[in-house]
């Protein structure tokens, strides 16, 4: 499964805000770039994930954001710093791209 044009059209407009974006393809998903520097990535099967590092991630887990984890071949759960873009943000472009701004401002 990957994500399709319609969702990384979705994702590019919703964080036009920051200016110049950019995107790779990546493991069926997307990765979004500004400047250079991974933000936030498209999962075909979980939607938009902000990337977490620092004081971000207690913001990010109280605004009730969840962590991207996944279960291995060998059949242990991994857990990646990336956390679910807030349903709100979702359709408000300038929150999306305030958590965005943080996101690059803790990495």
């Amino acid at each position: 499964m990957s994500v399709s044009a319609e969702e990384i059209a979705f994702a590019r407009d919703l964080f036009s805000g920051l200016g110049d974006i950019t995107t790779r393809r990546m493991m069926g998903g997307l990765c979004l770039y500004h400047q250079g520097t991974i933000f936030a990535i498209l999962h075909p099967e979980g939607g938009i994930y902000l990337k977490g590092a620092g004081g971000f991630i207690d913001r990010l887990e109280d605004m009730g954001c969840t962590r991207w984890t996944y279960t291995r071949k060998t059949g242990q759960s991994a857990a990646m710093p990336y956390w679910s873009l807030p349903g709100a943000a979702l359709d408000d472009p300038e929150e999306a791209v305030a958590l965005a701004r943080e996101a690059l401002n803790h990495l």
